[in-house]
Order: structure tokens, then C-alpha cells, then sequence
């Protein structure tokens, strides 16, 4: 394997968490933290240019992933966890109690993966099925932490 193949499962696996054999996703999502604290740091008006960068990286990465591994989908490619996750922490201001919830229900919605997340997962193939699941995933978790913060729940 050659250095290039090496820094794409590196990228791919979250820094190697979606090596670890329980729950790979858990701890991929848990990996996307630094990337969602990132907004603590890029100007808003740039958000929307992060999220395109990241989403594009993590269908490359992805793709180039399956084909290195032979595999569709393999669980141990968490990069789709952690820009969904950065998805889900898109709109609204993030701290503690926000990176928290959004954990949660974006591992709800990654798990149980409602209309359209699923439509994405069985429509789409190679870095595009892997992540845009995902991504429709962290819309949803987007937009019910949106309302939570809203409410003032958290």
C-alpha cells in the first residue's frame, strides 16, 4: 500500500476511530468534533464554503476508500459521520450543550436513517452513497437542534 492509499484510509477512518470494532460510527461522529468547533473559528460567512469543502472531501475520500478496501460501504469509513455531524452543529452556535444534543440526534437519525437519508443510501453508489446519507441525516439533525435551541430547550 503506498503513501497516498495510506493518508485516504487515514482521512476515511476518522484518524483510524472507525478502525475500533464496536460502534465504528460513534466514534467517527465523536472524531467530527474538531471539525464542528472549526465554526467557532471560520467567519459565518465562509460556513456555507466549509461545509461544501468538507462534503466534496468526504465523497472523494470515500469513494477512493472503497476502492483501496474492495468494499461498499465498509463500516470503518466514518468520514460521512463526521460531515454529517458537522452538518448537524451548521446552525446553531456551538458550545457544549449544542455538540452534546447534536451527538444524539444525529445518531438518531443516523441509525434509524428516516425519508430522505435512506432514498440517498439505496440510490446512490461510491463516495456519493456513502456520504450523502449522512449529510440528509445531519440536515434533519440540523434542523431539530435549530428548533431546540429556538425553543431555548438547551
Amino acid at each position: 500500500m503506498n503513501l497516498k492509499d495510506k493518508l485516504v484510509l487515514f482521512a476515511a477512518t476518522g484518524g483510524f476511530t472507525g478502525k475500533i470494532p464496536f460502534a465504528p460510527g460513534t466514534f467517527g461522529t465523536l472524531a467530527g468534533i474538531p471539525f464542528a468547533m472549526a465554526l467557532l473559528v471560520i467567519p459565518v460567512v465562509y460556513h456555507g464554503v466549509y461545509l461544501t469543502g468538507l462534503i466534496l472531501f468526504a465523497v472523494y475520500i470515500a469513494d477512493q476508500a472503497e476502492k483501496i478496501l474492495g468494499k461498499k460501504d465498509p463500516g470503518c469509513i466514518v468520514i460521512d459521520e463526521i460531515a454529517g455531524y458537522v452538518v448537524t452543529l451548521s446552525m446553531v452556535p456551538v458550545q457544549i450543550s449544542t455538540l452534546a444534543a447534536g451527538f444524539f440526534i444525529f445518531r438518531f437519525f443516523d441509525i434509524f436513517k428516516p425519508f430522505p437519508a435512506r432514498y440517498f443510501e439505496q440510490n446512490f453508489s461510491g463516495g456519493a452513497g456513502v456520504v450523502l446519507d449522512d449529510i440528509m441525516a445531519g440536515v434533519l439533525s440540523a434542523l431539530v437542534l435549530w428548533m431546540i435551541c429556538l425553543l431555548d430547550l438547551i
